[in-house]
């Protein structure tokens, strides 16, 4: 009986009123940005989101001041994501061309896992600009000091600093359009074919970094 009683399951812990805050926030969000992964911004209701979430639909204004509110926070929160998971696939690369490689491999890998993270950044431009500016400009400042790191190391082929952030912004389009054209079909997300990963490495690899005198 004693033995019994030590493996009783232990009631679990209530949640204290900020961490109650929290995860109904962090509902919200995720409700967010499935309502507008599958309509839109424009037909994203807040009774859908609120719906979606299973909140009541005033709780939502405890959190966010509007509707308008929360699709400002919404892109820069998913990107935030991107650019966690990102990093944690590019760790430990042994150089920029492999850096690179995997940086770009796990942009496609994270739309495929959130899908609607595509619709969410291509409409955010006119649905939610002030969002949209704050995504676009972490991500090239991410991309700016990555090129930089490069650019100390001598690995990257140009030889003015300025021309960093062009670069940025050319290899930030490169993924752009190479997603709409390869890993979107009949609004789905797809792989990405091979062929299109070793079209951009070449692009990089000829035309951005210098190869090492081993992989010459």
């Amino acid at each position: 009986m004693t033995a019994n009683r030590a493996m009783t399951t232990q009631p679990a812990q209530k949640l204290t009123r900020a961490e109650k805050g929290q995860k109904i926030k962090a509902d919200l969000f995720h409700a967010a940005a499935k309502v507008v992964g599958e309509v839109g911004y424009a037909n994203a209701l807040v009774s859908l989101i609120t719906a979606n979430a299973k909140v009541a639909q005033g709780t939502f204004y405890n959190h966010f001041d509007s509707r308008q509110d929360l699709f400002d926070q919404l892109l820069p929160a998913l990107g935030a994501e991107l650019l966690d998971f990102i990093r944690a696939q590019a760790h430990g690369a042994p150089d920029a061309i492999e850096r690179e490689r995997r940086s770009f491999l796990s942009f496609f890998e994270f739309i495929k896992l959130k899908p609607e993270f595509y619709r969410i950044l291509y409409e955010a431009e006119v649905f939610a600009p002030r969002a949209f500016q704050m995504h676009m400009d972490r991500i090239a400042d991410a991309y700016i000091r990555t090129l930089e790191r490069g650019f100390g190391n001598g690995e990257v082929v140009f030889s003015d600093r300025r021309q960093l952030e062009a670069l940025a912004f050319s290899l930030m389009g490169a993924r752009q359009y190479l997603c709409m054209r390869f890993a979107r079909q009949d609004g789905q997300t797809v792989d990405l074919p091979d062929w299109v990963t070793e079209s951009y490495m070449t692009l990089v690899t000829q035309g951005i970094y210098r190869l090492s005198a081993a992989a010459r």
